[in-house]
């Protein structure tokens, strides 16, 4: 990278406190209102995984481990500085790039830490950034879904859980993938934009990448596991967290996969959620509360293994994707993208 370069990777965002909830929805789902129930809900999540009324003595777990990638990242880059910006919270896409111009920053190396692409992640971010970066050079780093450090990291996070929940039961107990669900209509008939033209031209739907790269990096996980015995018959994959807005949306669920396990006998589950590089709501409640209480319901026992957060690999991975070489995205380009629902 030249010296007016720098790496920017992008997160989902999340709130500071338990008051800004409704704000932050709103942006999630692109402006349309959620019902007071459903605000409700959300706020009793997020108050079990410690968020409340006042800031914390700490940011919330994505801001923080996402800052913590940040860091991790631009020390391995030999002074490429490397910026980070959230597309629904602070700090937003939009002023984190206007600091870097303010920086004297010309040309972006962007990659979104979500690896799997799917328009209500990948072609959200894609629009936010190239729509505040008219004048800069973007390179656009779609997926990474199979990056082979990526797998690594998953991989070397799930082995001791495995071997530690097979011992404690005395039997093989199967692993369950997991990645968040999204609408059913963004997967099947999902509109593709075409490259270089103005935004909102169109051209014919396109199936959504996503349910196939989620499953991908989970057989690559599960292949990397085979030299200490793991098998296929010993994990399954199920899309978690389906918003409560209504719709379809993308399954097999984590409860009916559940009820499955314990249908074939199974006396427990290790889950690991290889669509999420880092701890937040989604696996600190939906995972370790929601799900687990489920389990116990059920007489499973439910063992996750821990959070990339600050894998050094993890980072390895990042420094390499954003060292390589890729074509750069002219600002005039743009994908079309569906709002992500809650």
């Amino acid at each position: 990278m030249n010296t007016n370069s720098a790496v920017l990777l992008l997160a989902h965002g999340t709130p500071n406190v338990l008051g800004e909830m409704a704000e932050y929805l709103s942006r999630v789902t692109g402006g349309r209102a959620l019902p007071h129930d459903v605000v409700e809900e959300l706020q009793h999540r997020y108050a079990q995984i410690g968020l409340g009324e006042t800031p914390g003595a700490e940011p919330p777990p994505l801001t923080k481990w996402t800052l913590a990638q940040g860091r991790l990242l631009e020390g391995l880059l030999d002074g490429t500085p490397v910026y980070v910006a959230m597309r629904n919270w602070h700090p937003f896409i939009a002023d984190v790039v206007a600091k870097m111009r303010a920086d004297g920053i010309t040309h972006i190396k962007a990659i979104c830490l979500a690896p799997q692409n799917s328009r209500t992640s990948i072609g959200l971010y894609r629009q936010a950034l190239l729509s505040a970066t008219a004048d800069m050079e973007v390179d656009f780093v779609p997926a990474w879904a199979d990056h082979p450090l990526l797998v690594q990291a998953f991989a070397e996070k799930l082995w001791p859980v495995w071997a530690l929940a097979c011992a404690q039961s005395g039997r093989r107990v199967p692993i369950l993938f997991t990645a968040h669900s999204v609408p059913c209509r963004t997967v099947m008939t999902g509109e593709a934009s075409i490259e270089g033209a103005r935004p909102g031209t169109l051209a014919q739907s396109t199936p959504d990448p996503y349910a196939v790269e989620a499953r991908r990096t989970a057989a690559l996980v599960a292949e990397r596991l085979s030299v200490v015995g793991l098998t296929e018959r010993d994990w399954h994959f199920a899309f978690q967290s389906q918003g409560m807005s209504g719709g379809p949306w993308l399954g097999p669920t984590v409860e009916d996969t559940l009820n499955a396990l314990k249908d074939e006998g199974h006396v427990g589950v290790v889950m690991q959620p290889i669509g999420f590089l880092c701890d937040h709501v989604e696996i600190l409640y939906d995972i370790d509360i929601a799900f687990r209480e489920i389990a116990g319901e059920l007489g499973l026992q439910l063992w996750r293994a821990e959070s990339l957060n600050d894998s050094p690999v993890l980072a390895q991975a990042l420094a390499q994707i954003a060292s390589a070489n890729t074509s750069a995205t002219s600002a005039n380009q743009d994908e079309a993208a569906t709002p992500n629902a809650v």
